[in-house]
């Protein structure tokens, strides 16, 4: 990148991850961390003050929690947040509703987040900040409601593909993803396979969400999985 640096606020409610991500984040000489928030409040504070260009949000934290602070990041200042989430089940399921709330994309914080777990997910992080500041809000059409169910056919006959779409999809791959397959007919005639960024653990539960909100299928690919019309899979 040339021009301005990237300004990024990171607001996260542990005083080890205030240290470490605006760390990981100085590595890249285009982006510039300006400040730091221990919660959702004083997060909308510094954004008024400093006006970065991207957030970096953790979601579970006291007072202003994540989502509440989502809210009015994107709709009250309409800047692009990167949701660092907890790599579990429920810190899965918490980054797909963020994402349904407009959030540009996410980075799992490991188990173990001391510095030297830190070093698995920094150039993700130093990628996806960087092209936060240059797309921005994902679209609104983009964005599916987070309770938005597809129709789906009451018989969908079982036909084996004669056409295979493969996409590949990383940064802002999400909403990207679920937009386009939500736009696909439930007849439609290709069989879908696709390999999108995401960690271990994420993707069955981003297979399920696309299925409720595709009138096609999708699911989580599985050894053995027959190529179908209709049907996309996921690569775990």
């Amino acid at each position: 990148m040339s021009g301005p640096k990237v300004r990024v606020l990171v607001i996260d409610d542990s005083a080890l991850m205030r240290k470490l991500i605006p760390h990981i984040l100085a590595r890249d000489p285009d982006i510039e961390v300006v400040g730091t928030a221990m919660d959702g409040s004083f997060g909308l504070k510094k954004i008024e003050e400093l006006k970065p260009d991207v957030v970096t949000l953790d979601l579970d934290m006291p007072r202003m929690d994540g989502m509440e602070a989502l809210r009015q990041i994107t709709r009250s200042y309409r800047l692009p947040v990167i949701v660092v989430s907890a790599h579990t089940v429920n810190g899965a399921s918490a980054t797909f509703k963020a994402l349904s709330l407009g959030a540009f994309d996410f980075v799992p914080k490991p188990s173990d987040a001391s510095q030297a777990r830190m070093e698995t997910i920094a150039e993700q992080l130093i990628a996806k900040v960087k092209v936060a500041a240059q797309w921005g809000l994902p679209r609104q059409e983009a964005i599916l409601p987070e309770d938005f169910r597809a129709q789906k056919p009451t018989q969908r006959p079982h036909k084996p593909a004669t056409k295979i779409v493969a996409i590949g999809i990383s940064t802002g791959g999400p909403n990207a993803l679920q937009y386009l397959l939500s736009q696909l007919p439930g007849d439609f005639a290709a069989a879908i396979v696709v390999v999108q960024h995401m960690p271990e653990g994420f993707t069955e539960m981003f297979a399920r969400r696309l299925n409720e909100c595709c009138a096609i299928d999708v699911k989580e690919a599985r050894s053995g999985d027959v190529l179908r019309a209709g049907r996309t899979l996921i690569c775990p």
